[in-house]
């Protein structure tokens, strides 16, 4: 089977911040190779304001699972990491989205690729272009780069903030 480029969008905010990242990167590594890893970013909560601050990455993954295969595999990552059902924006100790998935575009019940709200996402979009600047959206066509300096130029200065922790690598 051909392995299919993913990019993948990790973010926590609940207790052990950092080990959080690490543990979904080992776990991912179970059924992917993790070839590239952004620096770690702390970025504030979007939605739901009144919570923790949240440490986000990007992480481009090679896999043979499909993307309903890959999306049922991350959230069973979350599981294992600790999180559980909660209202929508809640604080978590790992969240886990599918970027982009090749170039499919895809929209089911349960999943949509690329992510629909991406480009509104500094978050997502600042350690993305870390490790993918030139990368293309499949209907946009735009950069990941050019997404994240439209969203600076419209919504001013992107509150996030690369920090100077430790990579997270797979333990």
């Amino acid at each position: 089977m051909k392995r299919a480029t993913v990019y993948l969008g990790l973010g926590s905010n609940l207790e052990d911040k950092q080990g959080n990242l690490q543990d979904a990167l080992e776990f991912l590594s179970h059924e992917s190779k993790i070839e590239k890893v952004s620096p770690v970013y702390d970025t504030a909560p979007v939605g739901n304001v009144n919570q923790p601050r949240f440490l986000n990455i990007a992480c481009l993954i090679k896999t043979e699972l499909s993307p309903s295969d890959l999306l049922a595999f991350t959230k069973g990552i979350e599981k294992k990491i600790g999180r559980k059902p909660g209202p929508k924006d809640s604080p978590r100790p790992i969240d886990i989205d599918i970027l982009f998935y090749d170039n499919l575009v895809l929209e089911t019940t349960k999943l949509i690729i690329p992510h629909p709200r991406l480009p509104e996402r500094a978050f997502v979009l600042a350690p993305l272009a870390d490790i993918a600047p030139d990368l293309k959206h499949p209907v946009s066509k735009k950069s990941v780069i050019q997404m994240l300096t439209e969203l600076q130029r419209t919504k001013g200065d992107a509150i996030v903030t690369k920090i100077k922790v430790q990579k997270a690598t797979p333990k």
